[in-house]
């Protein structure tokens, strides 16, 4: 384990690796990191507002899944990423909140909310800013800044980037589920940025710079698989769809209310349905048509849908002009 006065110098050392290693051209995994199944499930719940029943509607999502709650301990991993007036960058603090209170009563033994935010470093700042803070603070949640945190070296389980391992932080080794809470966004590099390219904040900035420097070198889409293939711990996906954003995401882009929250345990899955939400081929995503062949479904057959039909809350999403070609659907 790696306390923090030793982070300046593990930085120097992951930077110099991920130059020397450069990026394999041939991708390998290992076998304990193979995840697919026969088939997924993602259930589609709509919540037309932030004032809505949020509770109900993520307990009711959750039990969908039968997942083993009691005494566990839950670590949620929203997405704050900037200041937002507007409410359209940041996972809401309602969907926050409901989720917190979710948990608890399904039994959890704690709820810890938990981010490393890649773009400021003063993480009380963004908290306050968001709202974040007023509900870790009603709700007596720990919070926990994950570029900060004390960090634990593990090897990673596919190769993608070339980097052979990555320091993680030491509350995921320390949790029971991962439940990462992203925003539905388009994206101006990756194409879109849901429940998988959320992980990029579990990553230590104090390790690996602003904005995760060494990852973006390495390559997003190839950081965002060796990530996902190599966390210590179960996860599970709560998308915040009230309100996403289209165009120029994840910080520049329009408001677009679709009034969902789509949930499921396989990652994959739940961003493929995600992009189909928004008209967004999910094949075409790099990253996610390479995660479709260890880690999860992509296939619409291979999908179970429940709760309501994708088909109601469906909706063109503009991206930029270099991700047009994602725009045609395949099935």
């Amino acid at each position: 384990m790696l306390n923090r006065r030793e982070f300046i110098k593990v930085s120097a050392l992951a930077s110099l690796s991920a130059v020397a290693d450069g990026c394999r051209s041939s991708a390998r995994w290992d076998r304990d990191s193979y995840r697919k199944t026969a088939t997924s499930r993602v259930a589609i719940l709509g919540a037309e507002s932030y004032q809505a029943s949020l509770e109900e509607i993520i307990r009711r999502g959750i039990n969908l899944f039968k997942l083993d709650l009691k005494n566990k301990r839950i670590v949620l991993k929203p997405n704050l990423v900037e200041f937002d007036p507007k409410g359209v960058i940041n996972t809401h603090p309602a969907v926050i909140e409901a989720a917190v209170t979710s948990f608890r009563s399904l039994g959890a033994r704690e709820v810890v909310v938990a981010e490393g935010p890649g773009h400021r470093r003063d993480s009380e700042y963004l908290l306050t800013a968001s709202g974040v803070f007023d509900v870790i603070n009603q709700h007596r949640v720990r919070y926990v800044d994950l570029n900060t945190d004390d960090v634990r070296l593990i090897k990673l389980r596919s190769s993608f980037t070339g980097l052979g391992q990555l320091y993680l932080p030491e509350t995921l080794f320390n949790a029971d589920l991962l439940v990462s809470m992203p925003k539905l966004k388009t994206h101006h590099w990756a194409g879109v940025t849901l429940s998988l390219k959320n992980m990029f904040g579990v990553v230590p900035g104090a390790v690996y710079g602003w904005p995760k420097n060494t990852l973006h070198w390495a390559g997003i889409h190839r950081s965002i698989l060796d990530i996902n293939s190599s966390l210590p711990i179960p996860q599970f996906a709560i998308v915040d769809g009230i309100v996403g954003m289209e165009g120029n995401g994840p910080l520049q882009g329009q408001a677009k209310h679709s009034g969902v929250v789509i949930l499921g345990d396989d990652l994959v899955a739940v961003d493929a349905t995600a992009a189909r939400l928004m008209k967004i081929e999910p094949r075409k995503i790099e990253y996610l048509e390479a995660a479709d062949r260890f880690l999860g479904n992509i296939p619409y057959e291979k999908i179970e849908l429940v709760g309501e039909p994708l088909e109601r809350f469906q909706q063109d999403y503009r991206v930029i002009e270099n991700f047009q070609e994602l725009k045609v659907l395949t099935g």
